[in-house]
Order: C-alpha cells, then structure tokens, then sequence
C-alpha cells in the first residue's frame, strides 16, 4: 500500500512515508508543537511588538495579502469616523440653533471623540501605541483638513454654547479656545472669548493681550472694546490697591 500509514507497536510507534521511508514518530503533541510554533508578541522584535496581523505578511502564511487587507480595512474606518464627526458637527449646529445648548455640547463632544479615533489610527494621538498607523495607514491631505476644520468648529461652537450658560465654566472656555488658537492664530472669535475667559478667571494681562489681539483683527467691533476697557479698569484698580497696601506697610 502506497500511502502514507500510522503504525503502531506497544513499545514504539513508526511513521512511514513512501517518500522518506520509515523514521521514529512524534507523539501528537511534539509535531503540534513542531508544525506551529508559538511565540509571543515579544519574541518579533522587528514588527515593533505588533500583531502577527498587523506586520507586513502578517496572515500567517508566505503572502502580504493580511497586511493589505488591515491597512484597507483601517482606511475604511478612518474614513467612516471622519464622516460621523461631521455628522455630529451639523447635528450639533441644528440643536444650537434650536438653543438647545446642553443636546448641542454632547453632539460636539461626540463629533471630537470620534476625530480622536482617527488621530489614533493615523498615529498622531500622543504616545499611545498604534497598532494599525505602524501597517502604514496616514490621512490624506483632504483627510487631514477635513479633521482639522471639524475640530476648529466644534470647539469654536462648544465655547459659544458655554457662554450661553447661567454658570459659565470660563476655565473650559479658555481650554477651548486656546485649541482652536492652535490650529489657527488669527480666529478672532476665539481671541475675544479667550480674552473674556482670562478677564473673568482674573488673569488681566492675558486678558488683555488676547483682546488686543482682538482688537486687531476687527478694529471696530463694540464688544472688543468694550472688554478692553473693563480690563484696564480692573488692572488699573488692582495696581491701586497694591500701591495702598505698600503704603500702609511702610507706615
């Protein structure tokens, strides 16, 4: 008989192949452990710890076709996030024009949750280890524009509905704004609403140079100057009570 056969005696087992002959046979666990071994995450220093998966080839076999397959995938969802932060966006607009300020914050504050996950796959989200930016997915150009507007907007749009609250929360204001100045230098609605978070956090002189900032791009707007002015008088009066009280020391 021609085929391969498993013979076995009570003292030892033989494999016969009838290409090979016969050679002393491996219990089922030993040519388990032959045909596939294991190793572990860390023992592949050169895909930098990731998935099998995740590293070029990574199907488990000869071929790249996993490889391409998760970088497709993870430009897929790159993708779809990026459109579902936008959606959010527009639904956030909808419900500030409505003057449902509260339903407004949650849908901008999903919109930038789903924008952090695409900066996770790009790999741009801090320190965190990516496994799929390292399989080479990047935003395109567009991408990257389209993320980087959305964010302008949505905390631009998040600081105009804080300032609609009756206890307004000016530290996450200034966060807010001070995001949107990264991104863009001259937002002149972020430099005044900054310049109204520091006026009343009692921070004058940042105050005062974010509203100058102001001032400058739009040289005649009535609430620039007026908050301009309200500033001076603050610093002028604290610079008063601080030359009365270095008065009454020295006496």
């Amino acid at each position: 008989m021609h085929s391969t056969l498993l013979r076995s005696s009570p003292t030892k087992r033989t494999f016969v192949s009838e290409h090979h002959g016969p050679f002393p046979a491996l219990s089922l666990k030993d040519m388990e452990a032959k045909q596939h071994p294991i190793k572990s995450l860390k023992s592949y220093p050169e895909t930098g710890g990731r998935s099998l998966a995740a590293a070029p080839g990574g199907d488990g076999g000869g071929g790249g076709g996993g490889g391409v397959f998760r970088a497709g995938s993870a430009e897929m969802d790159m993708e779809a996030k990026i459109q579902k932060a936008i959606d959010f966006k527009v639904e956030g607009h909808r419900c500030y024009k409505e003057k449902k300020f509260r339903e407004a914050i949650g849908k901008y504050h999903r919109a930038l949750l789903q924008l952090k996950g695409v900066h996770v796959i790009d790999g741009t989200a801090g320190s965190e280890v990516n496994l799929l930016s390292q399989a080479g997915t990047k935003m395109t150009e567009d991408q990257r524009r389209a993320v980087e507007r959305t964010e302008i907007e949505c905390y631009d749009s998040l600081t105009a509905c804080l300032l609609q609250s009756e206890l307004v929360n000016y530290e996450r204001v200034k966060e807010y704004c001070l995001k949107v100045l990264s991104h863009q230098r001259d937002h002149f609605k972020a430099m005044y609403r900054a310049g109204i978070a520091f006026y009343h956090l009692g921070d004058y002189e940042c105050a005062l140079r974010y509203l100058r900032d102001a001032k400058n791009r739009e040289p005649s707007d009535t609430n620039v100057l007026r908050y301009i002015q309200l500033t001076e008088m603050k610093m002028s009066k604290s610079c008063q009570r601080e030359r009365e009280s270095g008065k009454e020391t020295q006496g």
